[in-house]
């Protein structure tokens, strides 16, 4: 057994001495979604602090724990705050709530963030679907010894983001009358935002969007076997495009605008993907 996998079922056994609840969908909750708890028929919580050896969220607006419950009829465990690669983790910390959700028992991944916006047809407010990421600017979280538990050494990355899941999710934005953009996302390091010269060769090299998460969760949820969907919140345009400093305070703040109807298109992608076989 990989010290990875006997880290993860040793979580998983604090878990399961809170709850047996069986997720269909796992949701991690991006800058804008931190009260969607209150649209969780919630069943269970359960702090990150109460995992052991569990990395603990450090970002304000982050809360810290998992929540368990049903969401349109469908079984959901959520994220409330995830774990960033620049609060100091290692990539193994940063993605091993994924994959602790998918031995939970969840096969669906729906990842959301606050970003950037690189595309300058771009406005603050927008939704983006992912349809593709840039995560090269990060370590794989796939790097050292391979968690043969969980997937292959090598595994294929040529459709990161589920072929079915994004067309249910163009039916649930187009169900609430939401306009939905669709667009490739980049994974920078942070914790600092992007200089204007960054933020121009992302653009050449294919990126609509910029933030500081969820590419390497993509690739640990395809490592082992789950189906992934994505939506970021443009939140500002990125370094160079706006007229003002970037500030997180103003990330949060547009995240917060937008967090009613965030939390609408979530619950509707919800109902949309939980019948998926």
């Amino acid at each position: 057994m990989t010290k990875t996998y006997e880290r993860l079922q040793k979580c998983l056994e604090c878990v399961r001495q809170v709850t047996d609840f069986v997720p269909r969908i796992g949701l991690v909750l991006g800058s804008g979604l931190g009260d969607y708890a209150s649209q969780i028929s919630v069943e269970a919580t359960l702090d990150y602090h109460d995992i052991e050896g569990f990395p603990v969220s450090t970002v304000p607006g982050h809360a810290g724990r998992f929540i368990f419950g049903t969401v349109a009829d469908v079984p959901v465990v959520c994220m409330q705050g995830r774990v960033h690669y620049y609060e100091g983790y290692t990539m193994e910390d940063v993605v091993l709530p994924i994959r602790l959700m998918k031995m939970m028992g969840a096969d669906i991944l729906m990842l959301t963030n606050a970003a950037g916006g690189v595309n300058e047809t771009y406005n603050a407010g927008d939704f983006m679907m992912i349809t593709d990421q840039i995560s090269s600017f990060v370590p794989s979280p796939l790097a050292g010894p391979n968690a043969e538990e969980l997937g292959e050494r090598f595994p294929d990355m040529s459709e990161i983001y589920d072929r079915q899941l994004k067309e249910r999710i163009r039916a649930a934005a187009d169900r609430l009358g939401i306009s939905l953009r669709e667009g490739v996302y980049l994974q920078a390091s942070g914790p600092n935002f992007e200089s204007p010269a960054e933020i121009r060769f992302f653009s050449g090299i294919g990126a609509d969007a910029v933030g500081m998460s969820t590419a390497v969760e993509a690739i640990a949820a395809r490592h082992a076997g789950m189906r992934v969907g994505g939506i970021s919140l443009i939140s500002n345009p990125a370094a160079g495009l706006s007229k003002t400093p970037l500030t997180h305070e103003e990330v949060q703040e547009a995240a917060d605008m937008a967090s009613h109807k965030f939390s609408q298109l979530i619950s509707s992608v919800i109902k949309e993907i939980g019948g998926i076989n």
